[in-house]
């Protein structure tokens, strides 16, 4: 399995994701320019955390505008795997490939702890190797990870199964719902604020990220195979 990480002006999680495939899957993975724009040859597209572009008018809303958002664009239509984590969730709901948006923490203040995690649902391609309600360990370090929609879309996300990851302790954000991941409605685009890649091994203070990504090369081999 390939994977793509994109690299923005002021990405700053790119190589922990790249060492987060390295370590976990031994898969091949790649940094890529954001002046890419053919990603055809990779299995799964990755968006780092960071403050691309400086973070300018609003977080992820310059990033939309680079060449290789087309080509991440085309590769989610073509149902290939798109994980986008803090900045990465920003940009993809600026891009429209996700719906709602992501505004500042409802405290103003910036958050970097490690936050109770309950997953939503074991039956996608991000949490197959997840048990049933399980509340994780995964990291948080955003400003600006306090997720928005109106009441309709909410209604859609909840209905069709759409929210993976929610907040299972204080909210540390102010998002709507607790929501702190969802997928768009096929499955195969997931925006998440906390950061799996920094919960690989137990010295980072918990291994339960690692799992996201065990699942996606699992899913990734079925798919293969049908």
């Amino acid at each position: 399995m390939r994977f793509a990480v994109v690299v923005f002006p002021g990405s700053n999680c790119d190589m922990d994701l790249v060492h987060a495939i390295e370590d976990v899957l031994g898969e091949e993975v790649n940094p890529v320019w954001h002046h890419e724009s053919d990603l055809s040859s990779y299995d799964a597209i990755l968006l780092p955390g960071g403050f691309s572009y400086g973070d300018y008018l609003r977080c992820g809303s310059l990033a939309r505008f680079s060449p290789v958002m087309d080509a991440v664009k085309k590769e989610a239509e073509a149902g290939k795997l798109i994980l986008g984590i803090c900045n990465g969730f920003q940009i993809l709901t600026e891009a429209g490939l996700l719906p709602g948006a992501l505004m500042r923490n409802d405290h103003l203040q910036f958050r970097c702890e490690l936050e109770p995690v309950s997953v939503e649902r074991i039956d996608s391609a991000f949490t197959k190797h997840y048990a049933e309600g399980e509340t994780v360990q995964i990291p948080i370090a955003h400003a600006e990870g306090n997720y928005f929609c109106d009441e309709d879309t909410l209604q859609r996300l909840e209905d069709n199964g759409q929210i993976l990851f929610r907040y299972a302790g204080k909210n540390p954000n102010g998002s709507i719902a607790n929501i702190a991941g969802i997928t768009n409605e096929k499955g195969n685009v997931l925006g998440m604020m906390p950061h799996p890649e920094r919960a690989i091994v137990d010295w980072m203070g918990s291994p339960d990220g690692a799992r996201l990504f065990t699942s996606m090369l699992a899913y990734w081999k079925e798919n293969q195979a049908s």
